[in-house]
């Protein structure tokens, strides 16, 4: 094998540029397939990436390994239990733990990956005061399909009416057995299960030996070490604008980063009404364009990063400064850059 020999999937050259180099925050994959590289930097160290469909999102998993088939085999590894684990967290399947728990309002049994998450959301709703609400299922629901029938956003009143359903403290969990304290509750875990799920897919890796490497899903990334012992990862943020610009660049040793933004999901042309709503005012929050939060792990990047979101920039930031081993970069909705005072600016 010659020392610069690369295999590549059909790709646009701009992707390909975004994996080889620098990884963006937010990427957007559209209309291109999966990339698979292998490049050897010397004769005893191959970068390898492969790149798959998983969690609705292309899913990027880059290992730095000796051996070209062994760096394959641990990737295939940890992209197995990322989708063992997303199944159990997919609210859309009615036959998930999660799609049990929203049709029949408890239960039985749950696993203990189920358990860990929800106890982690409920841990970050209450140090939110709230702001973090797994519960908050009817009403992005009620939004959806109002806007799919009507055209328009609910009444005030329909929405007061929704929020009748939300609320975390009417989440019970006892030992295994999890229940919701009212009929027509539900939860979503699409503010936290994606970087719990990436979470999983980084322990596979440092379980096999992998002191260096990085996944990352949909803009959800977790960095192990760095690309080797003395440089960092570069991971750039992108635009809400979603042009191919970026709001900054950061670099990374072991850690995570997520985003959270408007533009990702909404129901209106204007995206005063998205998918990331208020469990207090039924709401979406105005003031920011998008989160990004640096943490220990992606899970807890990707529920602060929402809830940054829904106390709105100068609360959202003040939290994450009295928060341990975290930092923030929010772009408000009139073009701000507000960040903690820790925000690693290359």
């Amino acid at each position: 094998m010659s020392d610069q020999k690369e295999r590549l999937g059909t790709v646009d050259r701009r992707t390909f540029l975004k994996y080889s180099g620098m990884l963006g925050v937010g990427l957007a994959f559209s209309g291109v397939m999966p990339v698979s590289e292998c490049v050897a930097f010397d004769r005893k160290l191959y970068k390898v990436t492969r790149t798959r469909l998983t969690m609705g999102t292309f899913a990027a998993v880059t290992v730095m390994h000796p051996s070209q088939d062994e760096a394959d085999d641990i990737i295939a590894k940890a992209f197995h239990e990322m989708d063992r684990v997303s199944r159990l967290l997919n609210r859309y399947d009615s036959g998930s733990a999660i799609g049990v728990l929203n049709r029949d309002g408890r239960l039985s049994d749950t696993p203990g990956e189920v358990l860990d998450v929800l106890a982690r959301a409920l841990k970050f709703h209450e140090s939110t005061g709230g702001a973090f609400d797994v519960t908050v299922k009817p009403l992005v629901d009620m939004y959806k399909k109002h806007f799919a029938d009507h055209g328009k956003a609910p009444s005030d009143a329909q929405v007061a009416k929704t929020l009748k359903y939300v609320n975390s403290r009417a989440l019970y969990v006892n030992g295994r057995q999890v229940r919701f304290g009212k009929e027509g509750m539900g939860i979503t875990l699409d503010g936290i299960a994606k970087g719990y799920v990436i979470d999983c897919g980084a322990d596979v890796l440092r379980r096999h030996g992998i002191k260096h490497g990085l996944i990352n899903a949909g803009g959800d990334i977790r960095a192990i070490g760095g690309k080797d012992t003395t440089t960092p990862w570069r991971v750039a943020v992108q635009s809400p604008e979603k042009d191919g610009s970026y709001a900054d660049i950061i670099t990374m040793v072991d850690g995570a980063i997520a985003t959270s933004g408007n533009y990702e999901v909404y129901f209106d042309k204007e995206k005063l009404y998205h998918h990331i709503v208020s469990p207090e005012s039924g709401q979406s929050p105005l003031e920011s364009s998008s989160v990004t939060v640096l943490a220990a792990n992606v899970m807890d990047a990707d529920a602060l990063s929402t809830s940054v979101f829904v106390l709105e920039p100068t609360v959202g930031k003040q939290f994450i400064e009295n928060t341990p081993n975290t930092e923030c970069l929010i772009l408000t909705a009139s073009d701000q850059r507000v960040a903690s005072r820790g925000w690693p600016s290359v």
